[in-house]
């Protein structure tokens, strides 16, 4: 069961958390939990103030959340669980004095530094939860997540090593669930083999969950977020989005991947792996169903189950009659983004010229720098990408015409369709995403059109 950051925001929250894993205590539950909502934030916040050469202003700007934690620990927790909290919230503060001086002093590598700050919302909440639930009256052990994700030295997005997180998973946590505990661990941090903090990404709260449930062949990944499951889209766009009872475990990742905010996408993969379901859960709404994520989902009646996007995107044309009949070009293309870790989203290609797009644009002078060196590049910011996900989508006859005809008054920049069987993705003006999302959903999923 894994929770996050809005889950646990507040006392409210703690508490309703508290009830909804009672409710599941004698199935032997493991709980993986966030940092408090706005926590991370404020940490890469003071990692950056430190950085910039004022730690101590750094970690005075931690102190209203901090208070927020005692806050909790106020309302919900006395005696010796509120002493215990009181003692580790201490030591955090003390902890992350000392590393924002050594950000300041450059006195080991940033990066490194960065994650071991950025760990202690995790670190936090998971001590608060764990004295949350005993007070409770529920048996509650915290375990340190770094005893038992072991990654490589990627800090800021390190990869999982699975043999010996497997083990380490399985050894630490057997023996306390065999003798009725509830193991609760912060999610997104993790070590590499040298026993330095080391974190799996943003949103890699669900990642963690899902590598401890793949290592204890647990018998369902809980996801307990502040939606009903995932969405047939953005509620923000459509107001009458409503959820999905079942996804394949495909079409989750084609939707995380494309902007669907539910599930992270790498998610995904070890309960592909191992078979395990996900559910996404509301702990606003406990008693919702939610989406249950499984190997296979079926065919929608309509043939489209979501329709994810992201904004921010920027195409990048690269035209060069050196393609034409040649091979090895898109090698040398392709090179260019990986020399500079640039994640490309959608690709579309003709006899003389490419056309992709990026929302990461970080190192995108760099990029287009080298890029020049193969063809004309040129450069269009300000669009959108919208993805549309449905089982068997590649083969069914006519869907692609429907899809576009209800948005024939919208110039489409570009079209992705075919790579996947589940997925059907196309380029927009940023202005235009939300109109056409709204037309798209009133065709497939409102009444009146079904």
């Amino acid at each position: 069961m894994k929770f996050g950051g809005t889950s646990v925001k507040d006392a409210e929250a703690f508490s309703r958390v508290a009830s909804i894993v009672a409710g599941q205590a004698g199935l032997a539950p493991v709980v993986v939990t966030s940092a408090m909502a706005k926590v991370t934030d404020a940490l890469l916040a003071a990692f950056d103030l430190a950085k910039g050469g004022d730690s101590k202003a750094a970690f005075g700007s931690l102190e209203e959340h901090f208070e927020r934690h005692g806050a909790v620990a106020d309302e919900l927790l006395a005696g010796e669980g509120h002493s215990n909290f009181a003692l580790e919230l201490g030591l955090a503060k003390e902890e992350l004095s000392s590393l924002l001086l050594r950000v300041e002093r450059r006195s080991l590598p940033l990066q490194m530094l960065r994650d071991a700050i950025v760990s202690y919302g995790e670190q936090i909440s998971s001590r608060l939860l764990t004295e949350v639930f005993r007070a409770s009256g529920l048996s509650a052990i915290h375990i340190d997540a770094r005893r038992l994700i072991v990654t490589d030295d990627e800090y800021g997005s390190a990869k999982p090593i699975w043999e010996e997180t497997r083990d380490l998973v399985k050894a630490e946590l057997e023996t306390p669930i065999a003798a009725g505990e509830i193991p609760v661990m912060g999610g997104f941090i993790a070590a590499n083999r040298s026993g330095e903090t080391t974190t799996l990404g943003r949103g890699g709260s669900d990642y963690s969950a899902a590598l401890v449930g793949a290592a204890l062949a647990a018998r369902e990944i809980q996801i307990w977020t502040d939606v009903t499951g995932v969405l047939t889209c953005d509620p923000r766009i459509c107001s009458d989005a409503s959820t999905i009872d079942v996804l394949s475990y495909n079409e989750a990742a084609e939707l995380a991947y494309f902007g669907a905010k539910v599930l992270h996408p790498k998610t995904i993969q070890p309960a592909v792996d191992h078979e395990i379901p996900v559910r996404v859960c509301n702990s606003h709404l406990p008693d919702e169903r939610g989406t249950m994520v499984l190997a296979e989902s079926g065919v929608s009646e309509n043939g489209i189950k979501s329709i994810a996007h992201k904004t921010g995107i920027t195409i990048l044309r690269i035209s060069s009659a050196r393609m034409l009949g040649s091979y090895g070009f898109m090698s040398a293309l392709f090179q260019v983004f990986e020399r500079f870790r640039t994640v490309i989203d959608v690709i579309s290609t003709s006899e003389v010229s490419v056309a992709l797009t990026l929302d990461n644009t970080e190192y995108l002078d760099k990029v287009v720098a080298e890029l020049e060196r193969l063809g004309e590049v040129e450069v269009e910011r300000g669009f959108a990408v919208i993805c549309i996900v449905g089982e068997g989508l590649r083969a069914s006859t006519g869907l692609a015409a429907k899809i576009f005809s209800t948005i024939a008054d919208t110039n489409v920049s570009l079209i992705s369709h075919g790579a996947s069987s589940v997925n059907l993705t196309f380029v927009v003006r940023e202005a235009e995403v939300a109109d056409v999302i709204r037309k798209l959903h009133a065709k497939f999923f409102s009444s009146q059109e079904s």
